[in-house]
């Protein structure tokens, strides 16, 4: 699959979703960016703003297995990744799989559950597998998580810990609906008997796979690669960062404006790309001052800040 044929099939991915979305089309494209770059999605707001109908819409779109998995405080990890029983007939323990086991996993109010529990997601988001009574089980490819959670002041929930947020290539926020939105989604609902709207698939498992591999050729110049590495630098100089970016954090960088140049129907990356991408692929890594929290500085102000400083390069 080549750029322009990648891109022509985002936006009728995008245009799917949205009949059955109703949000800004700028927040579409970033969780996109976040799927073709391999890399899984954070979705963070209050309830009832669509985080949970985005993630199934997506998968639905794509043509991939979908599992969805509820967090709650008593959710223990084998619930998650699964566990051995025992098999009388023939007195044995076998594995059964655990609800991770699908190429699109929905964890759904991701910080309502214990920290032990988020941390059995940490193997399958970096490795694609899980290990489980010593075992190693691999995941369906493709795979990749989207998460939604709950502002962290609400009650109930546990924030996220630093080595699972970094696992995230993109945070998103949904936001409120305009009002013209929100009338279409009253308008919507009229027009059908079901309380959720449905979408068609899209594509399937093997053109998701090629999807995904046109990133792979796409141009960087070093003047660009160059203009990263300045970017994630800054934000560990920054006096507001206790702690900045990490390597990790510097390479899904890449990989994530890699993705937007191919929904740009460009081969090769440019400034904007990288500026494009760089508050939903970095804020959610920047660990903030006890200083700055008190002054309510925010992440994504950081970010900005750095953009702001760092020279642009000439491309």
């Amino acid at each position: 699959m080549d750029v322009a044929t990648a891109q022509a099939t985002t936006q009728d991915l995008l245009d799917e979703i949205s009949s059955a979305v109703i949000t800004d089309r700028r927040f579409l494209e970033t969780v996109f960016v976040g799927v073709l770059g391999r890399s899984h999605v954070l979705l963070e707001d209050v309830p009832g703003t669509g985080k949970t109908l985005t993630a199934r819409t997506l998968a639905t779109t794509l043509g991939l297995s979908f599992s969805r998995i509820q967090f709650t405080p008593d959710l223990l990890p084998a619930d998650v990744t699964g566990t051995h029983v025992f098999n009388e007939q023939d007195r044995s323990f076998e594995f059964s799989k655990g609800p991770i086991f699908a190429n699109v996993v929905l964890a759904d109010e991701i910080n309502r559950a214990p920290p032990k529990t988020q941390s059995a997601l940490l193997e399958a988001m970096e490795e694609g597998q899980v290990t489980v009574d010593g075992d190693t089980h691999d995941l369906p490819e493709p795979f990749f998580v989207i998460a939604t959670q709950n502002p962290v002041e609400m009650e109930g929930t546990f924030e996220l810990p630093e080595a699972q947020v970094d696992r995230f290539g993109i945070k998103a926020s949904m936001g409120y609906p305009t009002a013209d939105g929100e009338r279409e989604l009253l308008d919507r609902r009229l027009g059908r008997t079901e309380q959720s709207p449905s979408v068609e698939s899209v594509l399937d498992r093997e053109q998701v796979t090629a999807l995904r591999a046109v990133p792979e050729d796409v141009r960087v110049d070093p003047d660009v690669l160059d203009y990263m590495v300045a970017i994630t630098r800054a934000t560990r100089e920054h006096r507001h960062a206790e702690v900045g970016v990490s390597p990790r954090g510097t390479q899904r960088f890449l990989e994530l404006a890699r993705a937007r140049a191919v929904i740009a129907g460009r081969d090769y990356v440019t400034p904007d790309d990288v500026k494009w991408v760089a508050r939903p692929a970095l804020a959610h890594r920047v660990v903030l001052t006890p200083e700055a929290r008190v002054d309510g500085v925010s992440k994504a102000a950081v970010i900005k800040r750095v953009l702001d400083e760092v020279p642009v390069p000439t491309v």
